[in-house]
């Protein structure tokens, strides 16, 4: 089974990450664990490409930007399942998963850009620093982002900087709870 992670930290050794290590410590010994770190990624930001807004997205479910985004997309699609991490900033999502994520819902309006997404287990995880408040409303959304693209929306976990080590083991049992439902609803895996 493949579980893959999109990060939207910059800091590979900061609390965002932490958590993406405490969700695979356990799942990765037996499973295939990728995490995409969207900061090291060129991801431009949508260009609302025609007079009304949208553009090939709504009509033929893709982007006529080229970046990495379509590389993201089909790593997305080829995984059994997604969870998205996020540093908390001002109550809301990193400036970088949000470019993902607003490209992502666009051509997820198309028949064609939900293919490989549609129904696919996800989770999302916010993590806030500093003070610690906003992970909550990061949450709401981010759940509205992800359903909104199609995704079946497991679980959101809100972590704080001062129950880091508390949701530490949550998301090491989270993702072993999350490959054992995975297991249950199709033995052979999603994609195989």
């Amino acid at each position: 089974m493949k579980i893959l992670a999109i990060a939207g930290s910059k800091n590979p050794e900061g609390k965002t990450s932490l958590c993406v290590m405490s969700f695979f410590l356990e799942i990765a010994k037996e499973h295939q664990c990728e995490t995409i770190l969207l900061t090291e990624k060129k991801l431009e930001l949508c260009r609302q490409c025609d007079f009304n807004g949208w553009g090939l997205c709504r009509t033929e479910g893709r982007c006529v930007i080229e970046d990495d985004f379509e590389k993201i997309v089909n790593r997305i699609r080829k995984a059994d399942a997604v969870v998205f991490f996020t540093p908390v900033y001002f109550g809301d999502m990193s400036e970088s998963i949000k470019c993902f994520l607003d490209r992502l819902r666009r051509i997820t309006r198309h028949p064609q850009g939900k293919n490989g997404i549609y129904e696919k287990p996800t989770i999302g995880v916010c993590v806030a620093g500093g003070g610690g408040g906003g992970a909550v409303s990061c949450c709401f959304f981010m759940e509205r982002v992800l359903a909104t693209c199609g995704f079946s929306v497991e679980d959101m976990i809100p972590c704080r900087r001062q129950n880091l080590s508390l949701k530490s083991s949550i998301l090491t049992s989270t993702g072993k709870w999350f490959v054992q439902q995975l297991s249950l609803e199709n033995p052979e895996g999603r994609n195989g």
